[in-house]
């Protein structure tokens, strides 16, 4: 987490450009003879991968676990999205995601990468690699210009001090003079430089600023950093660009930029040879430690901007430019911070954002010193607790509110080759696996940043599950799962509230003629239960999805926070809630014979129907379909959380109608599978004329982000008299 070496980038491979694999065999699949589909469809920031089962083994041998490994994860880190094998296909969809450039390949067998051949993009410095494109936003600066209307692209070879043959890129301006009597302005960018291009997307940035005026006319050489000595280095390419090039070679005119390891040479350039370029940017390329002494006076009399750039608290260079900054400050050196990019780590996304922050700023007077909008200070270091610290995960809350979390394995996986941290917080509450570093003996990673909201995560150690067994926390139908809270305004109705102002949880045990078997229930009495009450209570019967059981609404759907708060706001009617076990042959049975009877003995619920609702998700809202159109009437509110029907036949239409006051169906986005059925229901039922509200889609998968928000926004329109 923290880096005190001099070189503090070789501790994070990554950051350059190519992730490390460790173990991993490249294999490049051979594209089909045919035409192939392609296996990536991108549309309305939704990414949808479908890999045939065939053209995969044909490339990789049989496999048994496939993943699609890109820069989906929080601070567009690097991350593993899984795919399921569906027919003759692995399938998945991510999304919405965030505008910008991302890369991806394919992983089979933990261990075996590859490109995906249907894509003709390529990212030279790793083959494996193919990018896309969301459009949006910022990302319009990422797309290509109009035939015609960018700069032009040369590579130059020339031969370096040392005798190696180099090649630099060169964009020129649009409308470029070769015989201009003022010779242009130059910036020199520094780091790899086809991943600048390719990645970077370093000519669309140039081509697109240039077309709407908001830079001035330069020529941008593009080199690579990998030189030992930046400074040398410069002064041949200076040689061999004015060669063939109009560039200024006043000092004055001439800029100096470049990212992570690049960047921080760039610095150490400035700081060491003040006077020889007016503009300088470094992006996440922070001084290495024992950095020389820095004459502020020449600094500040040869160099008109001097910017620096962070990402967030994932970023390496994060507590090492904390670190520069201060001896910035102590040197007298003036300087421009942009601020802690919040969003995004030790990335290309980032680093794009710094050029189109940084290009505009460039042989023109600065005026407009301040950080980009949204960026936060800089005021201290990130410093996670010591390796062995429990409990587990540690949560840090950023200047705006956002979370990040660090987990910490224990020592049993120190031999392990490859650990990952799953959870729900890639786009919309889908789940993603984020590499894990190996510290020590233990396996440590932070991942962020996460709105607020509920968590739930696991290791998956070489591909086996594990649950983090520093986190007290249980979920029963999931062994491997833990879970935390991110506090925040918006998770508020997921928190726990004040000892003594909440309801009551207590299970119910109930003899099951369907299983043949004691069952238990959970039941959620609201606060000033009254069983002597004159009027009994209205009552919900609140069912779970399939391979859960009543545990689950309380373990990972917070119901008890949820009507706690709802109770404590005034938000809900006073009602019981029953949580029972619907994993048998016939629920209709179950419900009407067995958890109903039950919950009205043990306490003072309604009988009447006009004061009982029944609610489920994914297999227990299908389950209360099918009560309703057995049953019409007998429940008078109907609430399905990612639920359909698959049919038309067997409805009382009638019956349904004058019966139900409430019938509202719910739906995640379009990376839940039940999205379709669900389309397909309403019109069933438009067509049928059943009476229902749509709730509209809820962002997010098939998954309890979504099913939270379900009851939050279902509860409080039980048992009113307009149903709303």
């Amino acid at each position: 987490m923290t880096s005190t070496g001099q070189h503090w980038w070789r501790r994070v491979p990554a950051l350059l450009g190519t992730l490390v694999l460790g173990a991993a065999v490249a294999l490049t699949p051979a594209r089909p003879a045919a035409a192939a589909t392609p296996w990536l469809a991108v549309s309305d920031g939704f990414a949808s991968f479908r890999i045939p089962a065939a053209e995969l083994e044909s490339a990789f041998g049989t496999v048994s676990n496939v993943v699609v490994e890109g820069d989906f994860g929080p601070s567009f880190a690097v991350a593993d999205l899984g795919l399921g094998r569906s027919g003759d296909a692995w399938t998945s969809v991510i999304g919405p995601l965030r505008p910008g450039l991302y890369r991806y390949r394919i992983r089979a067998n933990g261990t075996k990468v590859g490109k995906d051949p249907t894509n003709t993009t390529t990212v030279a410095s790793d083959s494996t690699w193919s990018t896309f494109l969301v459009p949006g936003g910022s990302a319009d600066l990422l797309a290509d210009v109009p035939d015609g209307q960018g700069g032009a692209l040369d590579t130059v070879t020339y031969r370096a001090d040392a005798g190696e043959t180099r090649s630099l890129t060169v964009w020129t301006p649009p409308g470029y003079d070769a015989r201009r009597r003022q010779p242009y302005p130059v910036l020199h960018l520094r780091g790899d430089r086809t991943d600048w291009l390719d990645l970077g997307r370093a000519k669309q940035l140039l081509d697109n600023l240039a077309a709407r005026r908001r830079t001035e006319p330069m020529v941008v050489v593009i080199g690579d950093g990998a030189t030992a000595d930046l400074h040398r280095e410069l002064r041949v390419v200076d040689r061999v660009v004015r060669r063939g090039y109009n560039v200024a070679d006043d000092p004055s005119r001439r800029a100096l930029a470049g990212a992570s390891e690049s960047g921080t040479r760039v610095l150490g350039t400035v700081l060491t040879h003040p006077g020889e370029f007016a503009y300088a940017g470094s992006f996440a390329g922070p001084l290495a430690d024992g950095h020389p002494r820095i004459d502020s006076r020449a600094v500040n009399a040869g160099t008109r901007l001097l910017r620096l750039y962070t990402g967030n608290l994932t970023d390496p260079a994060y507590n090492p430019t904390y670190r520069t900054l201060r001896a910035l400050d102590r040197s007298g050196v003036r300087h421009d911070f942009d601020g802690v990019n919040p969003d995004d780590g030790h990335t290309w996304n980032a680093w794009r954002e710094n050029l189109a922050d940084f290009l505009p700023r460039l042989f023109r007077p600065v005026r407009d010193h301040r950080p980009s909008a949204g960026h936060l200070p800089l005021t201290r270091e990130f410093t996670p607790p010591a390796p062995g610290t429990r409990p587990t995960p540690w949560l840090t809350r950023d200047a705006n509110g956002d979370t990040f979390v660090t987990v910490e394995t224990d020592t049993g996986f120190a031999d392990a080759g490859r650990v990952t941290l799953w959870g729900n917080w890639a786009p919309g509450g889908s789940w993603v696996n984020v590499p894990l570093t190996k510290v020590g003996d233990r396996w440590r990673g932070t991942v962020g940043p996460l709105k607020p909201w509920f968590y739930y995560y696991k290791f998956i150690v070489d591909l086996v599950s594990h649950k983090d067994t520093g986190n007290p926390t249980r979920v029963t139908t999931e062994p491997t799962w833990s879970t935390f809270l991110a506090p925040g305004p918006a998770a508020r109705p997921l928190t726990d509230v004040p000892a003594g102002r909440g309801g009551t949880l207590a299970t119910l045990t109930y003899t099951s003629t369907v299983a043949a078997a004691e069952r238990t229930a959970y039941v959620w009495t609201p606060p000033g239960y009254d069983p002597a009450r004159a009027e009994p209570y209205p009552v919900l019967y609140l069912q779970h999805g399939g391979g859960q059981n009543y545990t689950d609404w309380v373990e990972m759907g917070r119901a008890v926070q949820i009507l706690d708060n709802g109770a404590r706001n005034g938000t809900h009617v006073p009602m019981v809630v029953v949580m029972g076990n619907g994993n048998v042959p016939d629920f209709r049975k179950e419900l009407l014979d067995n958890i109903v009877p039950a919950a009205r003995a043990a306490y003072h619920v309604s009988h009447d129907p006009a004061r009982q609702a029944l609610a489920g998700l994914s297999m227990g809202g299908f389950q209360a379909l099918d009560v309703l159109r057995a049953h019409p009437g007998e429940f008078a509110y109907i609430g399905t959380f990612s639920a359909g029907v698959f049919n038309s036949t067997g409805f009382d239409v009638a019956a349904v109608n004058s019966g139900t006051r409430l019938l509202r169906l719910y739906t995640g986005n379009v990376t839940d599978f039940v999205y379709p059925i669900v389309l397909s229901t309403m019109a069933t039922f438009d067509s049928l004329g059943i009476r229902y509200q749509f709730a509209g889609v809820t962002q997010g998968p098939h998954g309890w982000d979504a099913w939270q928000k379900n009851l939050i926004d279902f509860a409080p329109r039980l048992f009113r008299p307009d149903g709303a």
